[in-house]
């Protein structure tokens, strides 16, 4: 530990860590499969031997003069070095923003430009691409190297506590463009509290359990979720880069794993494939934790592997303030039910009149922590837009925009999602930023994006497009060519429709629902161009 380790408090990432270190110093901690790495040999850490990393990665920050206040950009993918970096910042009261390494530049001098960081650290490789993005606004560090450029300006000197900011996230939020979503030291302490705890089908083993995740840290269901889970319970992470569909159960055998990560495309994918049954048989998975699972795949899924996919709600903004999981029976297999809220929760379903509905009709779900503190353990708010977080806010409920449905047990179901988000592979879309870069074509006059439904990742990017030109394939394809420039490749229309006018109101504002369903019947009826084959990492 740290010879002077004043800002080890338990009400800290790094002080749970403390805790961790001293109860199961000789277990394995983190875990990367050469797979993971690229072919490069895999990576074990106990917690003593991350602890040490973590000392070292310390004082190198630290004698660069960065503390409490400070914020720093992490580019370092689904590394284990992430995570090192991670607790060595919390360790001296530093936040972080974690950097999608496959963002393009447009969208990356964004963020760069919104998270007001003090510094950005990655890799030998990607240092030059990040020192023209930032062009000399803040330094760059290399990860691995033994010391960091110097803090331009110095720490509040303010001790950390469970209030302090821990991780910026960005978020497509509630509406619009993505926002810096802040989150506390008590919002990740609360969330790994709150999943060991959950008991019914998803029980940890102390000291015992191996988390599998393929998900991004960039979201927080791997920043936070199953890295905290799996520190405060002793247990081993086990970090992919992503999701390899013809090595996965070899993977899952492999690591041992105990416990899996999913969004639902990756059941549909799994099922389709024609692995033998030995490829699973004798793996060690107790359950599976996600969101997403096509209500016609989940019962075949269970059948079939032998666990449960165990589906949960949360978002961003909410963290364990309104964490609501299908971990007890019933679980309503197979339509698309998550779960009873817990009583810590209160929720409301509304109307578009602010009423709340009956039982069995669908309503736009609100919620809040229960007694005194309504924001408790949720997101501290949106950076520097205090009339987002107060909106999202309103009534003194917050608005999620996901429109769900309840029984008469208590059960909650999801129906639809009443912002303008796409929510495609566990991505969340703002239609509007779709919309931003493709108004910057010229052959574009108007557009409007709206998801559509598919069969393998839940959602997918539908484009109509009001154009000056041919509006042939051609076009179509030029224009989803054009997007891959400026945005990451799942962003992207996966579908163009051209149409002569957009559905608007009288005051010329775009009818989303309208909208929705002249996208659909465009669709189903083959008038709109198919450009999913573009879709595809460069990374």
């Amino acid at each position: 530990m740290l010879s002077s380790p004043e800002f080890s408090s338990a009400a800290t990432i790094y002080g749970a860590f403390c805790r961790a270190v001293e109860a199961w110093r000789d277990h394995e901690f983190l875990h990367a499969p050469a797979e993971a790495l690229g072919g490069a040999a895999a990576i074990t850490l106990t917690y003593g031997e991350a602890d040490r990393r973590v000392q070292q990665r310390t004082a190198v920050y630290a004698s660069a003069g960065f503390g409490p206040g400070h914020r720093v950009g992490l580019m370092l993918a689904n590394h284990p070095e992430f995570f090192i970096h991670f607790l060595a910042l919390n360790a001296i009261g530093a936040s972080i923003v974690p950097l999608n390494e496959a963002m393009r530049d447009v969208e990356l001098c964004e963020l760069v430009a919104q998270a007001d960081m003090d510094l950005i650290v990655t890799w030998q490789a990607q240092r030059s691409r990040l020192a023209a993005i930032a062009a000399d606004a803040m330094p760059i560090g290399d990860a691995l190297a033994d010391a960091m450029p110097r803090a331009q300006r110095p720490s509040t000197g303010f001790a950390p506590d469970e209030t302090s900011e821990a991780a910026m996230l960005f978020t497509s939020g509630t509406t619009g463009k993505p926002k810096g979503c802040i989150l506390s030291n008590a919002y990740f302490t609360g969330i790994g509290a709150l999943y060991i705890g959950l008991g019914g089908h998803c029980a940890f083993v102390p000291g015992q359990d191996r988390i599998l995740t393929p998900l991004p840290v960039t979201h927080m269901n791997a920043l936070a979720c199953s890295f905290m889970a799996a520190m405060l319970s002793g247990g081993c992470l086990v970090q992919l880069d992503r999701f390899h569909a013809s090595s996965w159960w070899h993977t899952v055998r492999e690591t041992g794993a105990t416990i899996v990560h999913y969004l639902g495309v990756m059941p549909a994918i799994l099922l389709q494939r024609d692995d033998a049954k030995d490829a699973w048989e004798g793996h060690a998975i107790r359950f599976a934790f996600g969101a997403g699972v096509d209500p016609r795949h989940h019962a075949v899924f269970e059948e079939r592997f032998g666990f449960p996919l165990i589906e949960a709600w949360a978002m961003s903004e909410t963290g364990a303030g309104a964490w609501i999981t299908a971990n007890h029976e019933p679980r309503h297999v197979g339509t698309r039910c998550f779960g009873r809220p817990q009583e810590d929760l209160e929720y409301r379903l509304i109307d578009e009149n602010g009423r709340d509905v009956a039982v069995g009709t669908a309503g736009e779900l609100l919620v809040r922590a229960s007694g005194s503190d309504p924001r408790r353990y949720f997101f501290s708010g949106y950076y520097k837009d205090a009339s987002a977080t107060e909106a999202a806010w309103r009534g003194g409920w917050f608005h999620t925009g996901d429109i769900v449905r309840r029984d008469h047990e208590g059960s909650l179901f999801f129906v639809d999602r009443s912002k303008n988000i796409v929510r495609r592979s566990g991505e969340n879309i703002a239609a509007v930023e779709v919309e931003g870069v493709l108004m910057l074509h010229d052959a574009v006059r108007a557009c409007a994006v709206m998801p559509v439904a598919d069969e393998i990742r839940g959602e997918e990017v539908m484009a109509l497009v009001e154009t000056a030109c041919t509006g042939d394939a051609e076009e179509a394809r030029d224009i989803a060519a054009f997007c891959l420039e400026k945005l990451q490749y799942f962003k992207i229309p996966g579908y163009i429709a051209f149409v002569d006018a957009l559905p608007t109101t009288a005051s010329q504002k775009l009818q989303r629902g309208a909208i929705r369903a002249l996208g659909r019947d465009l669709l189903e009826g083959g008038l709109a161009h198919d450009l999913r084959a573009l879709k595809r990492s460069r990374g």
